[in-house]
């Protein structure tokens, strides 16, 4: 019987993989150390900076005038989500008050873009929104959550109406403090 031959044993040159990719990052942590420390920060083309600090001056290249910006940069565009809280007014309780008690209830026509709104709660889940909306529903109250984001964080604003007369929104308001829940009457335009 044959005798079997013992395979050629392989033998590994190099180094392993993970050595290569722990020294390319060192290798790249430490350029971005030296040029941090020699203080090599890429300047914008001064053309671009002169023109940022003089508005209203003459474009060489177009030989129009440059106007000026006006507004905040970060405004420049419309967002349907910033817009509206803009447009939200705080109706103080003793304003919802006195124009409830003031006779008739002054019903607004659905063109004159005026009517009440409850902020019940902000909650950071979802899910507790959504607990404060079914509770809401249980006493006949119509609600429904927005999600906005303030400062970085995610809110779900828990929100019932909107209703056309500070009458009726002094009624829900009342409603809803009979069932031990705080809410906030705003104006919405």
């Amino acid at each position: 019987m044959a005798a079997r031959g013992r395979g050629a044993r392989r033998s590994r040159s190099g180094s392993p993989a993970w050595i290569w990719l722990l020294t390319g990052i060192l290798i790249g942590l430490g350029l971005a150390w030296y040029l941090f420390a020699k203080g090599y920060i890429p300047q914008p083309p001064r053309a671009m900076t002169e023109a940022a600090e003089s508005p209203g001056q003459l474009d060489s290249a177009a030989g129009e005038e440059v106007a000026p910006r006006t507004g905040d940069p970060k405004r420049s565009k419309y967002d349907f989500f910033t817009v509206l809280p803009e447009m939200e007014v705080v109706v103080p309780e003793q304003e919802l008050s006195e124009s409830a008690q003031s006779g008739s209830p002054q019903a607004v026509a659905p063109g004159s873009g005026s009517s009440y709104l409850q902020q019940v709660g902000a909650c950071r889940e979802v899910t507790d929104a959504e607990q404060m909306k079914a509770r809401l529903a249980l006493l006949g109250v119509v609600a429904r959550v927005q999600t906005v984001t303030v400062n970085g964080a995610t809110w779900h604003r828990v929100r019932a109406g909107p209703v056309g007369s500070a009458r009726e929104a002094d009624d829900m308001r009342t409603r809803l403090a009979e069932n031990d829940i705080d809410s906030l009457v705003l104006k919405d335009q």
